[in-house]
């Protein structure tokens, strides 16, 4: 059996990850994993996220095990395309990255003021690592140096402008057939879904595919725009880099 292509998409909170996520599994040749590193990310910061003991008593928390499968273990059910949704910021000080470079790997990045807008529609505080710009920028910039060549970034606005254009670019980029399939997707809960998701996916779960972009003015204050405004100067880096379509 040939080894899965391993897709790893670097995200951060209240992004289009989930509903990006979505879209791979609906393709008859993908299976999805849902943030494996979460369980890790909670039992390490003890954070109090919601549901934060259930997600660390349903997942594995052994951060170089859940390493190991992503990068060398076969793909659930045998899929020959295995999408790996991950969040930057479980990307803890001190972990060994090497197994990150055996995957191929898609940035996902949305304004930081957009971000730090909804994520505090569902924590009370929020704080610059909290949203996983920064982290994204680090990770992006040791890929592309290792790699000598900018691995794919999406912005979450622009895609939301054209699924389809920007889909068809980055399976183009990734050699790998466009699916008509990734456009849509039947509403509801998905076996994949984190155990966290009755707390974050209700948009999602209300879905059946990418929805234009809405305008929204967001007004910041305090250590909220003090958390958007130091993470302004990563995303606008990663910006540099979006897909063109």
């Amino acid at each position: 059996m040939n080894a899965p292509r391993r897709i790893a998409a670097w995200s951060g909170p209240r992004n289009i990850s989930t509903a990006m996520m979505r879209a791979w599994e609906n393709r008859p040749d993908c299976a999805v994993s849902d943030e494996p590193l979460y369980a890790h990310y909670l039992q390490a910061t003890q954070l109090d996220h919601p549901g934060r003991d259930e997600v660390i008593a349903a997942g594995d928390t052994d951060w170089r095990r859940v390493a190991t499968a992503l990068a060398d273990g076969p793909a659930p059910g045998g899929a020959a395309v295995w999408y790996q949704k991950h969040m930057t910021h479980h990307l803890l000080p001190g972990m060994d990255l090497g197994w990150v470079h055996r995957l191929e790997n898609v940035f996902l990045i949305r304004d930081p003021a957009l971000v730090v807008a909804s994520y505090l529609k569902s924590r009370a505080t929020v704080a610059p690592e909290d949203i996983g710009l920064l982290q994204q920028a680090r990770l992006f910039d040791e890929i592309a140096d290792r790699r000598g060549a900018a691995p794919p970034v999406i912005d979450a606005e622009r895609f939301l402008l054209a699924p389809e254009a920007h889909l068809r670019a980055l399976c183009a980029r990734l050699a790998l057939p466009f699916n008509e399939r990734m456009l849509a997707w039947p509403a509801g809960p998905r076996a994949s879904d984190g155990v966290w998701a009755p707390h974050w996916y209700d948009a999602v779960w209300k879905s059946t595919g990418f929805e234009p972009p809405r305008e929204r003015r967001v007004e910041l204050s305090g250590d909220a725009a003090r958390a958007a405004d130091a993470c302004r100067p990563a995303y606008e880096a990663l910006a540099r880099h979006t897909m063109q379509v």
